[in-house]
């Protein structure tokens, strides 16, 4: 039984209470164990853990940088952190299976992938309050999203019926739905916003879609599994985890082409980079850990525990998303 407040949440929270506001904490969600892990950045060391509602897979930060939203898709509700020291400022209850969030460019429209329940909720965002504008059924299994650059439309990957759909943001509709491979799961843009990139989570390849006419315009060649994308921060390049070949490849988002792959045992998934574009953190979904990995020399030089299932990282203090 999911409760609100738990003795152990209470204590966390005394605990963080008295730890001064620090910039390089690191924010883990562990989506089995219903809880949060507050890693040390330069130590490598957890220095927090508190418990959330049940499956707490993805997060991110408020458009204004003053919060981060942890999404408990079981928890149904909404969690918002002071992003330096991850204390729990608030709680947004009755938001059901937010299992996947995201912000349009515009700051205007919040969207939540309920996964479990096969509809996406989209909200307006008046920068403090959530106002659910409508509900929006798909055909199954609602996973990640990307936004167009004129903030008109959210793209959602839809693991269950191996598509995707286009939803217009102001009239809450379905555009146009698209068959793509199997088990459909990141989804980015390219920076110059011609192109979606899919991850085929149930094959071996990173799909390229002109969104504008539905088409498949190539496949680039990953490792089996491939799932999330994190930008390099560079303007060009992007990660993508490969959760079955424990890899995590390297794609120039100009040429469309692999350039590098980097060995990570353990299921890699969501990733997180320094502004550097030097250290790469992801979280490694089958072995209860997250790994610190050098991207110059494309090597894992850290593994931390943490706890069952680890899906989101976040910290503050990261290379741009684009």
């Amino acid at each position: 039984m999911f409760h609100r407040f738990c003795l152990g949440t209470l204590f966390a929270l005394g605990l963080l209470a008295a730890m001064p506001a620090r910039a390089d904490v690191v924010v883990v969600l562990n989506s089995r164990d219903a809880t949060v892990s507050l890693l040390d950045q330069d130590t490598y060391r957890e220095i927090g853990n508190f418990s959330t509602g049940k499956e707490p897979h993805h997060l991110m930060a408020t458009p204004d940088n003053k919060s981060l939203i942890v999404a408990t898709a079981v928890g149904n509700e909404l969690i918002f952190l002071d992003p330096r020291s991850g204390e729990i400022q608030r709680r947004v209850p009755d938001i059901m299976d937010p299992y996947q969030i995201g912000f349009s460019p515009d700051n205007r429209w919040f969207v939540a992938n309920a996964l479990r329940l096969d509809r996406v909720d989209i909200y307006s965002y008046d920068g403090t309050n959530l106002k659910l504008a409508k509900r929006v059924p798909l055909a199954k299994m609602p996973s990640h999203m990307a936004f167009s650059p004129d903030n008109k439309t959210v793209f959602i990957t839809q693991q269950g019926s191996d598509e995707i759909s286009a939803i217009d943001l102001t009239t809450q509709t379905v555009k146009w739905t698209m068959e793509v491979g199997k088990l459909p799961a990141g989804i980015t843009m390219t920076p110059d916003g011609k192109y979606l990139l899919v991850g085929i989570m149930g094959r071996d390849f990173v799909q390229v879609i002109d969104w504008r006419t539905q088409k498949v315009v190539k496949e680039i060649k990953t490792g089996a599994g491939a799932h999330n994308f994190r930008s390099a921060g560079d303007g060009r390049h992007v990660f993508v985890s490969n959760r079955i070949s424990d890899t995590i490849d390297i794609i120039d988002q100009q040429t469309l082409e692999k350039v590098g792959t980097i060995p990570v045992p353990g299921g890699p998934d969501c990733m997180e980079l320094t502004p550097d574009g030097k250290t790469l953190w992801t979280t490694l979904r089958w072995v209860k850990k997250v790994a610190v990995i050098d991207v110059p020399s494309r090597k894992v030089i850290k593994v931390i525990p943490v706890g069952r299932s680890p899906h989101g990282v976040y910290f503050i203090n990261h290379a741009p998303y684009q």
